[in-house]
């Protein structure tokens, strides 16, 4: 369907996830492709195996967030086919490809030359203008600032104007420019979501894969990579894996099976001290480990660096 100028195409739910073809969508799916998907309930009805199943056969591929445009390419009945912009990939140059819901999408009011309200709350409530609560959004969602004063701040969204209190938010002058952050501040942001249950595909605060876990650690600290480990490997500067004293907290760490010389499987950031805060694998949470005597410190593949200093 094409786009004018003056509109564009968002997600219209909190998240919804981003997947590799519609005929991947099992029964027990139906939560997460509801006209108002409901995530925590979509992960209560599956069990280990079918949750796994996700990762094992290829059924999900990444998620939107409230108000993350998106190009659609096709639309096939109650399907779109879809590239997301600002998740980079090596799928497709224009951004992460995959089938989402139409009922997930809405085509809004494009605005230019606006600020953006970033959540930096692990969620915020957003409020209708009569102050009815409206919905929950996720972590590093974005949205164009209308107005602002000391206590809220009215936004543009797929349901309208709306607000979020001052105090769950950043104003940041676009989504490509939120202030640069330390090493530092990518793991004290990390360790917010410590506990968090891993989730294939995941990239909200409802759950988060690995290399979803650090595109939006990375992301709150205004360093933008792409969405899979694969492509963030290559990306940033390479440090010498063998000089652990060379690293320095907020690196990435990778991994890969055969003792880091078969495929790349994981990425971890990097805590210092020997240590790494990371998503997992599913049926576990975010956790910070030490490297040492794991099978992660036989995996190491490759280090890289995408802050601008070093940290101590």
């Amino acid at each position: 369907m094409p786009q004018t100028p003056s509109t564009e195409w968002v997600c219209r739910v909190p998240v919804t996830s981003v997947w590799t073809h519609p005929n991947k969508v099992r029964e027990v799916d139906a939560y997460a492709i509801a006209n108002t998907p409901d995530i925590n309930k979509w992960r209560e009805a599956m069990n280990q195996q079918q949750t796994k199943d996700l990762t094992v056969s290829n059924r999900l591929q990444t998620q939107l967030l409230y108000g993350e445009p998106v190009v659609i390419d096709e639309i096939d009945g109650t399907w779109a086919k879809i590239i997301a912009p600002w998740q980079p990939s090596h799928k497709d140059e224009r951004g992460y490809p995959g089938w989402v819901p139409l009922a997930h999408l809405k085509e809004i009011d494009s605005l230019s030359g606006r600020s953006y309200a970033r959540v930096a709350a692990d969620k915020a409530q957003l409020w209708t203008p009569d102050r009815l609560p409206l919905m929950s959004i996720p972590f590093n969602s974005l949205l164009p600032v209308q107005d602002a004063d000391e206590t809220r701040v009215q936004v543009h969204t797929p349901d309208g104007d709306a607000y979020i209190d001052t105090a769950h938010i950043e104003l940041v002058p676009s989504p490509d420019q939120i202030p640069l952050g330390s090493g530092q501040s990518i793991v004290n942001t990390a360790e917010r979501f410590l506990g968090l249950q891993y989730f294939w595909g995941g990239m909200s605060s409802f759950g988060y894969d690995c290399s979803g876990f650090s595109y939006h650690m990375l992301k709150a600290s205004g360093l933008y990579i792409s969405r899979d480990a694969g492509d963030q490997s290559t990306e940033g500067v390479e440090i010498d894996r063998l000089d652990e004293a060379a690293w320095q907290i907020g690196d990435l760490l990778f991994f890969a099976y055969e003792e880091g010389l078969g495929k790349l499987h994981h990425v971890g950031i990097y805590y210092g001290q020997g240590m790494m805060i990371h998503s997992p694998t599913s049926g576990k949470a975010i956790e910070i480990i030490r490297l040492e005597g794991t099978v992660y410190d036989k995996e190491l593949c490759a280090v890289r660096r995408f802050t601008q200093e070093e940290t101590t």
